[in-house]
């Protein structure tokens, strides 16, 4: 018989996380402030891309094990566990808001059921776990850190089938309570205490961080020299100590996580005492990068892009998701756009007529070829399929100039420079 959960938050987080716990059995209840949101959750309606999604959300509710209702508080008085899958925003001074999570935890303080553990799934600052507890100000009740390692696109894959299952509590039986709502999956579970299990999280991702930023300075060498970045990365690939996972070149790294959780560690580690230097400059390389491809662009017309129309495929700060959240595409269009290009995009998760502040200034194509049609220069910048498969002779018969900045080498550049364009990737010789 599977447990009773609460989630509080029906964000990327919350919905995925409340989804797959009722799919591995469990009867969860979803909590959201927008009644419309909780109204169209209930009919299954989810607002999201995200692969599977839809159909763990239409299984629960057809099952009785998922609903959704408005307000924490009317979520957690049978809960056993109860997620907070809040946002934490980037502050002004770089670290995590931690508004959204207090707030909440102050709300559900008084409805929690003796016994119940209080997760924190949110990405949060090492001791969070105490401040928590604070605004909860319960001591029969239980916080406990649990980070989520979701990646947007595969989140519904990566739930269910875990590298690992972090779970930080002080009491040992607290977090085997915890780790049994995780006991059908497979995947290393790694109990530990709140403050590592914090740290875990924010390490994890300023690591990858890394490798990406690492790869894209190894791209500009390759380009300065004469190599070519692919042979290099797989030539590194192939030491097992290093691994080919995520020395992926591209145009810089975004989206929901990296950003805010680097700047974040860098603040943590601030408030300590430690001046992270070697994270500032994996964050100082990502701003240098979307500068680079800006630049790559505006060479392909003769290094003054005012007036001239860039075509870019992909608006989402990565494919299978339709989050602009820090998206790279989007930094360096707004590159272009300050100094007086005209950018027509297409992204096959923006439509047309998408009312969105972060696209203001960008003309949305409803295709691939209205967006390059008497283009100076092509951009590709999320690495979505569909534009692999592009038929690159219709390109060629409408754009004005036959460019292409490949910013996620994603393109067949022999078979491009073998129909006339020019072609420039990332790292390529």
């Amino acid at each position: 018989m599977g447990s009773n959960v609460a989630i509080i938050g029906t964000g990327y987080v919350g919905l995925t996380t409340g989804a797959c716990l009722s799919h591995l059995g469990h009867n969860v209840v979803c909590a959201d402030v927008i009644a419309e949101k909780v109204e169209s959750l209930s009919r299954g309606e989810v607002p999201i891309l995200e692969a599977g999604l839809d159909e763990l959300v239409a299984e629960g509710i057809s099952e009785g094990r998922l609903s959704f209702v408005l307000g924490a508080q009317n979520a957690v008085g049978e809960a056993d566990f109860v997620f907070l899958c809040l946002p934490t925003p980037q502050g002004a001074d770089g670290a995590a808001d931690l508004s959204f999570i207090k707030a909440a935890a102050t709300q559900i303080g008084p409805y929690l059921r003796p016994g119940a553990a209080v997760i924190n799934k949110s990405t949060v600052p090492v001791g969070s776990a105490g401040e928590v507890a604070k605004k909860l100000g319960r001591d029969d009740v239980h916080v406990v850190s649990n980070p989520e390692f979701l990646r947007e696109g595969t989140a519904v894959s990566d739930f269910l089938n875990p590298d690992r299952v972090v779970i930080g509590a002080d009491d040992p039986e607290v977090a085997k309570r915890v780790a049994s709502l995780y006991e059908a999956l497979p995947g290393e579970t790694l109990i530990t205490d709140p403050a590592s299990a914090e740290t875990i999280k924010y390490a994890s991702n300023a690591f990858l961080a890394t490798k990406i930023s690492f790869v894209n300075a190894m791209a500009a060498v390759c380009e300065e020299v004469g190599a070519d970045v692919v042979d290099v990365v797989r030539g590194m690939g192939l030491d097992q100590r290093i691994g080919d996972k995520f020395l992926v070149p591209g145009p810089g790294w975004g989206g929901s996580c990296f950003p805010k959780d680097s700047h974040a560690l860098v603040r943590i580690a601030e408030n300590n005492g430690y001046q992270f230097g070697l994270l500032r400059s994996v964050i100082a390389t990502n701003e240098e990068q979307f500068g680079r491809v800006a630049n790559k662009i505006a060479r392909f017309v003769g290094g003054n892009v005012e007036g001239k129309t860039v075509a870019v495929w992909g608006l989402t700060f990565k494919a299978h998701t339709d989050d602009l959240r820090d998206s790279p595409s989007l930094n360096i269009i707004n590159r272009l756009l300050e100094v007086g290009a005209i950018v027509r995009a297409y992204d096959p998760a923006v439509e047309p007529g998408t009312s969105d502040s972060r696209l203001d200034g960008i003309e949305i194509a409803a295709d691939l070829y209205e967006a390059t049609a008497g283009a100076d220069v092509l951009a590709v910048l999320t690495e979505w399929p569909e534009f692999i498969e592009a038929d690159f002779a219709k390109v060629g018969e409408s754009i004005a100039s036959r460019s292409v900045v490949d910013a996620r080498n994603l393109l067949d550049a022999t078979a491009l420079k073998d129909l006339g364009f020019e072609y420039d990737g990332i790292g390529r010789s």
